[in-house]
């Protein structure tokens, strides 16, 4: 087979990224070279790889600032409407190529870079992940800022600059083994500390209520030091921020406390301050309640909204209109979204601010929080839901939780107004749970506090409306909106796939990428042979590309003709990895019981993180690997089915894995999985679906046609109705013969034989206590995977089916769900207009 060519050689033909100027490459050699002479310290003569890298940052970086500088310069003379995205995650990934082809850089610097005989994907190697997230929420406020940024809204991300990102996962005799993300260690060129921006933030203490006003009073303070990490959108000169704050203790900490001789002790209690920053939380869908995380909650709301208020107050129109001096005009001027519960605590800090500083008057100040504020949640299952100990509030927070009562109590004597008697409704409505340990529901919270909250899908925005929050939408229900998710065509498509991207810009040219329903001019091409040819070639390059790397990864060789099946997500009982074991135990003992049938190849790859604190998690990769442990050496088997087990998923490895991959899994019990967004990047990548009607699933199959889908199993009504009837697992472990054998062999030890207990308690939940109904959809999803194989035995037909996918994959643009957020939301229309282009000086 033809070797493929290398991304580089490919970038060269592309017309996407603009034919390089010989001027742009010489300026960027000649830059490139000035930073690596800079970089390069004296004793030091000899430069590395990691030298390399970064003068190559440096240099991308440079094409940056100016446009950076402009875009902040018109925001203060125009004066728009700022939105500002509040999360607790923002899983951002590498920056350097990002930059480069949002710039229209990536042609001149590979070129330039080749000129001085060097390999720019090798360089982009370096680069550590940002994994400042978990998962879906994390990558999605990253997929938001690209579209902001290339909408040209005036946006804001505001986080935490964790210090320890997601940890890094190895796999230790088939076990899950965390390791620190220290992905500071070597610097981040594309920070810029703002120490001139330090603003403190308070906790503990005590409150003090007088004729004057209310005081809180004997806090600790932390300082909260800004990052800011520049967006760029594509090809239009708009460069947004993304603040991320940094926890610094105050140089006099402990030390007044009549401290006699601590001193050294002192200074070493700095720590405890600047822990706040240190890791983020690695649990995905989970609610852990502690005390470090509150702060960190708390940490970056406050920080941000002294930032916001800053910002409202010192705008231009402020220096000569008196109106800024008052907050009337606040909710015109400023959209806080809030990124699920976790940065809840804006709500009552923004009434705080108001009220106890602003001396703004309470009802006054609550249509001002409630107008400004607006709620996204992201999922369904209780155990995710934030509900914090009234007594770390009391401790922590105490002005906080005043407001939180006074909040809940306004509100509860309205619904009683409108429900004379029904006390069942105030106690299920109210911000505060009664019991053992009382609890603040954050989520009610939310929801009462903004003028809008959204579901991220259409089923899940109808689950919220009808069943998480009932109550609320009787009420209010204008306030209930869906905006579905979406992903950046920037990265997902442009970046990861360059291939496809061509193929697709030969027959549409530039315009799908910033206007992704363009898409839809490929469906009458869907039967040209010569779009079928190269859709799958580009397949098939990918596919060779990514084997090519698992054997230098990891040293396992797969077979690229042989089906790519791929199942990457965070680990979790509710996204069923175990439904996909049992197939491929299914499979395997197909092959074992007739060798000589004719049998579709798979290389069925899993991956993902589970929480260091999940056991059942832990133990489903445990059986993924045991599992492949022997599965890969049965020579019976040979290379028709291969179970390899994707170490450290993370956004850079998604980028490789998902444009070669020809199934996509998203195979999570109906119902549960709020949106995903997984789902988007593979079905734009040219995989073919196979799913539960469950998130975007029911939009991809609406949008493609569900003939276009291998769509199988129970839907969210056929999922209530065995919950009435009650979920029995033996009745379909009796009934199905293949089912009984994958189980008893788990169960035996067959794929433990040295640990023959070893999934014991993973059986006994799913016989017993299995709330994600893995059983109930067996049947349906092995039929359905049998129809999978036999549309990949005829690959024309395959190719055609996903052409049609991707041609129907427009809607799932980020950009589309951020213009729904501006219009129906924020109520700040994207501008029409591109950014003035630079005029750059050059030294």
């Amino acid at each position: 087979m033809a070797k493929p060519l290398t991304d580089g050689e490919r970038r060269k033909q592309i017309s996407v990224r603009g034919l390089a100027g010989l001027g742009d490459v010489a300026e960027v050699r000649k830059s490139f070279n000035r930073h690596l002479h800079f970089t390069l310290v004296k004793d030091r003569n000899v430069a590395t790889r990691r030298d390399y890298y970064l003068a190559l940052a440096h240099t991308v970086r440079d094409h940056l600032v100016g446009r950076w500088i402009r875009t902040q310069q018109r925001y203060y003379e125009r004066d728009p409407k700022r939105i500002y995205y509040l999360s607790l995650e923002f899983y951002m990934g590498r920056t350097l190529q990002n930059t480069m082809v949002n710039l229209g850089l990536q042609n001149a610097c590979d070129e330039a870079i080749y000129q001085l005989g060097l390999d720019l994907e090798e360089l982009e190697e370096i680069e550590e992940d940002a994994g400042l997230g978990n998962g879906g929420l994390g990558r999605l406020a990253a997929c938001f800022l690209d579209s902001m940024a290339t909408l040209g809204l005036a946006a804001y991300g505001y986080g935490i600059r964790y210090e320890f990102g997601i940890f890094n996962q190895k796999i230790v005799n088939g076990w899950q083994v965390e390791e620190a993300d220290d992905w500071l260690r070597y610097g981040n060129p594309w920070e810029k500390a703002r120490p001139e921006y330090m603003l403190p933030v308070h906790f503990y203490g005590r409150v003090e209520h007088s004729p004057e006003g209310v005081r809180w009073l004997d806090t600790q303070v932390v300082l909260a030091m800004p990052y800011d990490t520049p967006v760029p959108g594509y090809k239009n000169d708009t460069v947004n921020t993304m603040r991320l704050w940094s926890a610094k203790a105050p140089n006099d900490f402990k030390l007044h406390d009549f401290n006699v001789g601590g001193y050294i002790e002192a200074v070493l209690d700095r720590n405890l301050a600047e822990n706040i920053s240190r890791v983020l939380y690695p649990n995905d869908n989970f609610f852990e309640g502690k005390e470090l995380r509150l702060k960190q909650e708390y940490f970056v709301v406050a920080a941000t909204l002294q930032d916001i208020i800053r910002r409202f107050k010192s705008s231009k129109f402020g220096c000569r209109d008196p109106v800024r001096t008052s907050f009337e005009t606040f909710p015109d001027k400023v959209a806080i979204q809030l990124n699920d519960t976790h940065p809840a605590l804006a709500i009552p800090e923004l009434m705080r601010i108001l009220v106890d500083v602003e001396k703004v008057d309470w009802d006054k100040a609550w249509e001002i929080t409630k107008k400004t504020c607006a709620y996204t949640n992201h999922t369904v299952l209780p155990e995710a839901l934030e509900r914090w100990p009234v007594s770390m509030f009391e401790k922590l927070l105490p002005r906080h939780l005043d407001i939180i009562y006074a909040i809940n109590q306004r509100h509860l004597d309205h619904v009683a107004a409108l429900f004379p008697g029904d006390v069942d409704r105030l106690r299920r409505m109210s911000v505060i749970e009664e019991g053992d340990c009382k609890r603040i529901n954050m989520a009610h919270l939310c929801v009462i506090g903004s003028h809008a909250v959204n579901g991220v899908a259409r089923i899940h925005s109808e689950i919220v409306r009808q069943s998480v929050f009932k109550d609320f939408y009787e009420l209010e229900p204008e306030k209930f909106q869906n905006k579905t998710n979406g992903i950046t065509p920037r990265r997902w498509l442009l970046l990861c796939n360059p291939g496809l991207a061509e193929t697709i810009v030969e027959r549409l040219g530039e315009g799908f990428l910033t206007d992704l329903s363009q898409l839809k001019k490929l469906l009458p091409l869907v039967g040209d042979e010569a779009l079928i040819r190269d859709v799958a070639q580009v397949k098939q390059e990918n596919k060779v590309k990514f084997s090519a790397f698992l054997e230098k990864q990891y040293g396992v060789k797969v077979n690229p003709s042989s089906m790519f099946d791929v199942h990457v997500k965070r680990i979790h009982e509710y996204k069923r990895q175990l439904l996909n074991c049992l197939h491929v135990v299914t499979l395997y003992n197909r092959i074992k019981k007739d060798p000589a049938q004719a049998f579709v190849p798979r290389t069925v790859m899993i991956g993902g993180k589970a929480a260091p604190g999940y056991h059942m998690a832990k133990k489903i990769i445990k059986l993924v690997t045991s599992i492949g442990d022997i599965v890969n050496h049965d020579p019976i088997v040979g290379d028709r089915l291969k179970v390899i087990f994707l170490e450290n998923y993370r956004v850079s490895l998604a980028e490789k894995v998902i444009p070669a991959a020809d199934l996509s899994q998203q195979i999570s019990t109906a119902g549960t999985e709020a949106s995903g967004t997984g789902n988007m990047k593979f079905m734009l990548n040219g995989a073919l679906t196979i799913g539960t009607m469950d998130g975007a699933n029911v939009e991809m199959a609406e949008e493609a046609g569900a003939e276009n889908l291998f769509i199988f199993g129970l839907r969210v009504e056929d999922v209530e109705a065995l919950d009435q009837k009650g979920y029995n697992a033996r009745e379909y472990y009796d009934r199905l013969p293949e089912l009984r054998q994958a189980v008893d062999q788990i169960n035996s030890g067959f794929f433990s034989p040295r640990e023959p207990d070893c999934f014991k308690d993973v059986v006994d939940m799913l016989l017993n206590h299995d709330r994600f109904k893995v059983f109930a959809d067996y049947e349906a999803y092995v039929a359905c995977q049998a129809r999978v194989d036999q549309l990949y035995r005829n690959p024309k037909e395959w190719t055609k089916k996903v052409i049609r996918n991707i041609a129907c994959s427009g809607k799932f643009s980020s950009d589309r769900t951020i213009t729904e957020y501006a219009r129906d939301i924020w109520g700040a229309e994207p501008p029409a207009l591109q950014a003035p282009p630079p005029s750059l000086p050059r030294d």
